[in-house]
Parts: C-alpha cells; sequence; structure tokens
C-alpha cells in the first residue's frame, strides 16, 4: 500500500491573511483540495492522510466531499512545529500500514505536484527504503567569511535542491521519528522528515523534482501558483 501523508498543521502566519493559506480560496477552491487532487487522481496512492491544523478538521472533510477526495481516510491533528506535525501523521498510521508500505509525505502548500514525480519517489523508496524529490542547483552558493565579504564558495554541482513529495517506507519511518525524539536529534528549528533521516545517518536516494513545485508562503507566491493555472502549455513545446 501507499499511503500520502498531507502536512497541513501550520496557520500560515506569514501569508498575512485570515485564514490558514491552505484553506485560501483560489478560483472558488482551497489550495489544500489543488494538492489532495494531484494524490487522488494518481494511480498509485491507496490512501491519504491530513495532518490538519485543530479547528478545520470538519471544514477539510466537508471539501473533501464537496471535490470527490474519497482516498482521504484519516485526519489527524497538527503539531507546534512541522516536524512534530509530521510525527503526529506517522504515529496515526501506526496499525493501519504494514512495515514495507511506502509514505509519501508532502506538504499542503505545495499544489502542483507533478504525476511523474510522485511516481518517481515512490519507485525510489520501493526500491531504496528512502527517496527525495530533488532539483539541480543552477545559482552559485558562496559561503560568508564575515558580514560584507568573502573567499569561498560551494560547487553547485555538488548541490541539490530538495522538497517534498518524500517516500520512505513505514517501518523505517516509524523506526526513526521514534529514535529522533528519544534521543533529541533532528526535530528543531526548521527540520523535516529528510533532515532527520539525515542526521540519524539515514541515506537519502535522489528522485525526479519539478520547477512548477512551489511552496505557497507569500502572497507573490499564490500570485504565481494562479499564473500556472492560466497558463496553457504551447503547442510546439516539447
Amino acid at each position: 500500500m501507499n499511503v500520502a501523508v498531507i502536512i497541513a498543521g501550520g496557520s500560515g502566519r506569514r501569508m498575512g491573511q485570515d485564514l490558514p493559506k491552505q484553506f485560501i480560496n483560489v478560483y472558488d477552491k482551497p489550495v489544500i483540495i489543488y494538492t489532495l487532487e494531484g494524490f487522488q487522481k494518481h494511480p498509485m496512492v491507496d490512501a491519504i492522510e491530513v495532518v490538519c491544523l485543530d479547528g478545520w478538521h470538519d471544514v477539510l472533510r466537508a471539501y473533501a466531499r464537496q471535490f470527490n477526495i474519497d482516498k482521504l481516510q484519516w485526519i489527524v491533528s497538527g503539531g507546534e512545529t512541522g516536524q512534530e506535525s509530521i510525527r503526529n501523521g506517522v504515529y496515526g498510521l501506526e496499525g493501519k500500514c504494514a512495515e514495507n508500505d511506502v509514505v509519501v509525505i508532502h506538504d499542503g502548500i505545495r499544489p502542483l505536484v507533478d504525476e511523474g514525480v510522485l511516481t518517481d519517489v515512490i519507485l525510489k523508496c520501493q526500491e531504496h527504503d528512502a527517496a527525495v524529490t530533488s532539483l539541480p542547483y543552477n545559482e552559485q552558493i558562496f559561503v560568508m567569511d564575515d558580514e560584507e565579504s568573502t573567499t569561498k564558495y560551494i560547487p553547485r554541482e555538488t548541490l541539490r535542491r530538495v522538497s517534498t513529495p518524500q517516500a520512505y517506507k513505514f517501518g523505517l519511518l516509524l523506526s526513526k521519528y521514534r529514535e529522533a525524539y528519544e534521543k533529541k536529534i533532528g526535530i528543531y528549528g526548521s527540520a523535516y522528515a529528510n533532515t532527520m533521516m539525515a542526521d540519524l545517518g539515514v541515506r537519502l536516494y535522489f528522485a525526479a523534482g519539478s520547477d512548477k513545485n512551489i511552496k505557497l508562503t507569500t502572497k507573490d507566491d499564490l500570485e504565481m501558483f494562479k499564473s500556472y493555472l492560466r497558463s496553457e502549455k504551447d503547442s510546439w513545446l516539447k
């Protein structure tokens, strides 16, 4: 079984709106539904769990019924941090997932997940146990010597940009979250499932990525998302 865990537990303060950004309507549809539709339509995804902000569970269920998201099986409450929300989602699958089931973790505010990207991360996980969506890094990265100058850089050929979706075998994911919270490793700051795995010595395998897979953090991101929805690929492009 392949299960998607959609992380939608944030309040979205940086967007500056009166409601969480995952519930903002874009062309009469909430952002979270655009995200869920990508998993609903994918033939390799069997079930969906959403980690949702408290007080919004019933709203999410109502939207899921309205937009025919019938793969949504479970809703659990988010935590104080993104990492706690993922942990809650993983723990919520105990007794529901087998050891070798694939769990795909994805940000609820990345509504343009590509079918090919999702396929590749699942297949890579089935082969290697832990896979992360990634892209080459195309800018130059310099390391600060002080606040205003540098003589050091990191060759961009050695870098990859990693985001969600990420996929892990359930047994590995569950054991590593237990280990991380017991040992207090990989759970603070901007930690995520992938950084926690690396901190605990798990090798991650790169899967395909897409530049369209934007994260809606600011109002500018929201406008970019709207532009993607309005645009159509030119017929002559290969």
